[in-house]
Order: C-alpha cells, then structure tokens, then sequence
C-alpha cells in the first residue's frame, strides 16, 4: 500500500515463504531505475489469457494506473495476460502525462506478448505527485519477458516503507470422482503495505494466485468474500490510499473439469487464509508498530453499528499510543465507541484489556495495573468491548502508535 515513499526504512527482511505456489505464473522482478538501487518492477505474465478479479481503492483521488486497470477488466471480461507493478513513484496526480504513462507501459507490454492492451494490468505504488518515467520501465520490459524470477522476488519488487516481505500460500486436495486420483490446488499471494492503511474497498497493493479452473464472475464473487473477511478488517493510521488494488489470477493447468460446490467452498476457504494472513503481516509491518492489536466488538444493534465501533477505537490515536505505552486506558476505548455512531447505552458496557475486565456497567472495576502492564506488554494483545445492545459482533486489526510513526512521515520525501 503506501503510495508515498521510496524509501525503505531498513533493511526488508525476509517473509515467511510460501511453500507452494501455482504454476504457469512467470515473474520477472528487479530494478529499472525508478528507484536509486532497490528493487522498483515487476512483472507476471501467463501464456495465455487467465480469469482475473479485482478490487481498486474507493478514495476518490485514484491514480492513473487504477483508472486504467479498472477500464481493462471491463474490456477484456475479465481476462488477463500481465501485471506490471512498479514501487517507487505512485503515478498520482500526474495529469494527462501520468495517463500517457501507465498506457505506454500496457501498450509495451501487450506488443511483447502479442496480446492486446486490455489485457495487461497496471499497478504503481510510491510518491504521489511525481511525473512517471515509463521509460525507464518499458527499457526494461523486453529483456524481462524471459527472465524466471522467484515469488520472493517479486514479493521484494512491490515494497516501499514496508521491512519485510508479506507472502503466503495454501493448498489442498479434491477428492476425485470414483477411482480417478485427486487434484491439487493451490491459492497464493504477496503484498505491501505499512502506512497509509485504512481499506474502504482493499488496502494496499495484494496479489493473488490460483489454479483453480473457475471464471472471472466467480473468482469476482470469491475475492470480495476473501477481501471483506482481511484487507476490510485492518488499519495501521486511518489513511485510504489512492493506489490501492487487490487482484486474483486463475491460470488452471491442464483442462480441468469444473469445481464441484463443496470445491468451490474449499477455495474460498483457502483464499480467505491467504488474504488474511497477508493482512495481519501488513499490520504487523506498521510505520513504527511494536504491538499488534486485535479489537473485538460485541453486543452491537446491528453489524453497521459494531463495524463503527470497531473501527473508531482501531483507528483512536488515543487508544493507539496507549497500548503503545502498554496503559490499560478504558476511558479512550469507551469515548472512540461513543464518537462512533454506534447506539448503545454506555451504562451497559462491558471492556476487557488482554483478559482483564477493566469496566462494567458504567463503573471502572479494580483490577491488578501492574499485571494489565505486563499482558500488553506483549507483541499481540486484544481490546474487546461487549455492547450489550444486540447480538452484532466483528473485529479490527491495528497496531500501536508510536514515534517511529512520525520519524518515518515526517521526513519520507527527503
């Protein structure tokens, strides 16, 4: 996600590798210039047109790229031959000579695989503002096309401020008809993202790769699932980039028959883990986070109201910094319930910090500070808020605000 800064804070780490991944995707990641040294493009192209899904950032500042990515999925159907990502520089607010940009480097793209340009998908991430230089992309793409590049590398390709990869795999088995053997599928992905998280649609740059003979409509109906249950559910700083996309490639191997329900069920199932795996490493990456927070609201009128609840104390600055000093503060999560516009009558509340009920009933209970101290002093620790007002639950996962937040922001451009 971010769609701010080139800079890498400190050196990225490696990810947990994702064991297994479908096959047929070719990646080709590396550096084109866009950057001063780190890894800035990448490129996967399939050899033929495969079933894609997207979903963009519902910000109305939407980069170049996004506008262009979203006119391509309606004129190919849903299908695709390439993505092409650069970090580094966002395309945003560029004018016309950002458009002309992310054209140049579909229409480059489409001549190098003899395919059409609707059919290749952009993506940017970086510094709102500064003109793109497609050049230094499409000098690049045409000895790319043969290259073999590992995920892991293209995984490296997408970062900004992020310090680690974020990647993640699942695969399972259907059982086959009769004495016919099983298959494997596989789903998987990538991602980043460390500031400027806030989804209202997706958040941050994720892709997504399967091998399940399913179509675009389908692949469509299961991402919003996936999405809904993991990019929706996170927020490092309350920011909705501009940049944000989400996609999911269906590249099946030999011809394979159509999934059966219970299939169709599996997959959602596996993209739901990979989606939100990617997402809690996201959280965990935030700008300056030490603490990853789960908040937990139950008890609401409705899912809406327990959505703002959740929501409001997620992204509280207040609630932030004081999990950030490991402060058992119910006073902050009560007050960003009661901003929310979520109805409920205070009197009833119930909160728990790591475990521990702090306040009941509209009065505080008295509890052990010290110990409270100790359980969120922990890398994970858990809000939970129980309304009393329905039977409404969700979550949010943030993280804590601390001065590496600042240090990062007030200073990524120079």
């Amino acid at each position: 996600m971010p769609d701010r800064s080139m800079k890498v804070t400190s050196p990225v780490a490696a990810a947990p590798a994702a064991a297994h991944w479908p096959a047929g995707f070719r990646f080709a990641a590396g550096h084109c210039g866009i950057k001063a040294a780190a890894p800035d493009l990448l490129l996967v192209t399939m050899p033929h047109a495969a079933a894609c899904a997207a979903v963009f950032t519902t910000n109305q500042l939407q980069a170049a790229p996004v506008r262009l990515s979203r006119a391509h999925l309606k004129a190919n159907r849903g299908r695709v031959r390439a993505l092409v990502v650069n970090s580094g520089n966002a395309n945003c607010s560029t004018g016309k000579a950002g458009e002309r940009a992310a054209r140049q480097v579909a229409v480059t793209t489409a001549k190098l695989l003899d395919c059409a340009p609707h059919e290749v998908l952009v993506a940017s991430t970086g510094v709102i503002g500064v003109p793109l230089d497609a050049g230094r992309i499409t000098a690049a793409l045409p000895a790319w096309t043969a290259r073999h590049d590992t995920p892991e590398d293209a995984a490296r390709a997408i970062l900004t401020t992020d310090t680690r990869m974020k990647m993640a795999s699942r695969c399972w088995t259907e059982t086959g008809a009769g004495r016919q053997p099983g298959r494997e599928f596989c789903v998987a992905g990538f991602a980043k993202g460390s500031g400027m998280i806030h989804p209202r649609m997706a958040t941050m740059l994720g892709f997504l790769f399967t091998d399940v003979p399913l179509s675009p409509a389908r692949l469509q109906a299961c991402l919003r699932v996936a999405v809904e249950q993991s990019f929706h559910r996170i927020t490092v700083d309350g920011d909705t980039s501009t940049n944000d996309m989400v996609s999911l490639i269906a590249l099946p191997g030999a011809p394979r028959p159509a999934l059966r329900p219970s299939g169709v069920a599996r997959f959602q199932q596996a993209l739901n883990e990979v989606a939100a795996e990617l997402a809690r490493q996201i959280v965990r990456d935030g700008e300056g986070a030490k603490r990853f927070v789960t908040v937990r609201v139950a008890g609401a009128r409705n899912a809406a109201d327990a959505d703002r609840a959740a929501r409001a104390i997620a992204n509280s600055p207040l609630v932030k910094t004081a999990i950030a000093g490991a402060d058992p503060n119910w006073g902050r999560v009560l007050a960003a319930a009661g901003y929310s516009g979520a109805r409920f009558d205070p009197d009833r509340v119930e909160i728990w910090f790591a475990g521990l009920p702090v306040f009941r009933r509209g009065l505080a209970l008295p509890f052990d500070e010290q110990l409270a101290k100790q359980r969120l002093d922990q890398p994970e620790v858990e809000i939970r808020l129980d309304l009393h007002a329905g039977v409404a639950a969700t979550w949010m996962w943030t993280c804590d605000l601390t001065e590496g937040y600042i240090k990062i922001n007030g200073s990524y451009r120079t």
